[in-house]
């Protein structure tokens, strides 16, 4: 089996448009949700949301282009398109079928399937644009990312709700692991927070109403937390085979050496009980890395912010880890962005190489009330620099869906 490592990164986040713009910020504990500007949101229950800001569109494709993708296209490619620059691979005739791309999305165009409903609405079958189904079906982010460079190697994208980024690359890495391919492009993408995506997850009572106070909307594991806070962007990671990797001298962020993936199997939205699903995924990846639970430092979780699935996780790290639980950091980045839905495993995965990379923990920011339910060390309100050799990011969906992926620090 091949070694597979992370080679360049790219983000799309609503507290910053760059890798180092987000990150940043994240470990600053700067928070980029705040009132909804994309539409008029005034008769919502929720009128809140990760919004991206100051995004340069046609820095990444022309306008015409532009016109027959939906957003979360735009994010998708962007961030793409970063961290192939970042990684500064070159894409030959010759090897342009070992490069691939697997890259999903939760929901995928859903503010243009509002638009062309309302089209077809007011004018009838003959105001449908031929454009409709491309612009915004979930494998395009892949696909046209596969177009842009010539790449001829796979071209897929994974549709599993909120683990939908993590799936996409632990897939990417099992596949290299097996020498199908030597690069893939992976990662999520979204843009859900229109109309429907907003008043949908607020009809089901899962996104906090804290409209008055935005930036303390998401507080993972705080007892006064009400709901998570649906966001936008992108994240996206190079994964490349060592050898290769080396070959040609890339730089190396960190090492990918497991991935977990498995299904609670007892709720359509709802976490199993005490987390039984999350704990086995988790410990899939661990044992996918060959390591033993007490090496494990730090965990990026899925912290949402919501009741139940804050105290499940919770519990999933305590029944797993033990007594090693208290010796674990456990940080939530969804407290600064929000919630991404498909692209959340993304960008927590690009964090948390980044915290192996730069050696510290992000905060949790919000924690004002401790729940004695989640009484786990969740770094709160600062960052701390710490020594990060192990870390796992979590991933769960809708449907009971999971996936757990495992960094290392790379040392040759």
């Amino acid at each position: 089996m091949h070694r597979v490592v992370v080679t360049g990164l790219g983000i799309i986040a609503p507290n910053g448009n760059t890798v180092s713009e987000s990150w940043e910020n994240t470990v600053n504990g700067k928070s980029g949700i705040g009132p909804i500007t994309a539409f008029d949101a005034s008769d919502f229950p929720v009128r809140i949301a990760g919004e991206v800001k100051n995004f340069s569109l046609e820095e990444y494709v022309p306008a015409k282009e532009a016109k027959r993708m939906d957003p979360f296209i735009h994010y998708g490619l962007a961030a793409s398109m970063q961290a192939i620059e970042d990684s500064g691979f070159v894409i030959k005739e010759n090897n342009a079928h070992r490069i691939g791309a697997i890259i999903g999305s939760g929901i995928g165009g859903l503010p243009g399937i509002e638009k062309g409903y309302e089209s077809f609405y007011s004018g009838g079958s003959k105001k449908i644009s031929p454009f409709f189904v491309p612009r915004n079906i979930i494998n395009m982010v892949a696909g046209h990312i596969s177009i842009r460079y010539g790449l001829t190697g796979v071209n897929y994208a994974i549709v599993s709700a909120c683990s939908t980024g993590a799936h996409c690359i632990g897939q990417a890495a099992r596949t290299i692991e097996r020498g199908e391919q030597d690069i893939i492009i992976a990662g999520g993408s979204e843009f859900s927070t229109s109309p429907m995506g907003i008043g949908g997850f607020a009809a089901a009572k899962a996104l906090s109403t804290r409209n008055e106070s935005p930036t303390e909307a998401s507080r993972p594991w705080d007892a006064d937390r009400d709901g998570f806070v649906l966001s936008e962007g992108a994240g996206i990671l190079i994964l490349e085979q060592l050898d290769h990797a080396k070959s040609r001298g890339a730089n190396i962020y960190a090492e990918l050496s497991g991935f977990g993936i498995n299904s609670d199997a007892y709720h359509m939205t709802a976490p199993s009980p005490s987390g039984a699903g999350a704990a086995a995924c988790m410990r899939l990846a661990i044992e996918d890395g060959e390591l033993n639970l007490g090496q494990i430092e730090y965990i990026n979780a899925h912290g949402t912010s919501t009741p139940a699935g804050d105290k499940a996780e919770s519990d999933a790290i305590k029944n797993l880890f033990k007594d090693h639980s208290s010796k674990l950091a456990i940080s939530s980045t969804k407290s600064m962005v929000g919630h991404m839905l498909g692209a959340a495993g993304g960008a927590e995965a690009v964090y948390t190489v980044m915290s192996i990379k730069d050696q510290v923990a992000p905060p949790t920011i919000n924690y004002e009330t401790p729940d004695p339910e989640c009484d786990l060390n969740c770094v709160p309100n600062e960052a701390r620099q710490m020594e990060i050799n192990y870390a796992l990011t979590n991933s769960f969906g809708f449907g009971g869906t999971n996936g757990t992926l495992l960094f290392k620090r790379f040392s040759g």
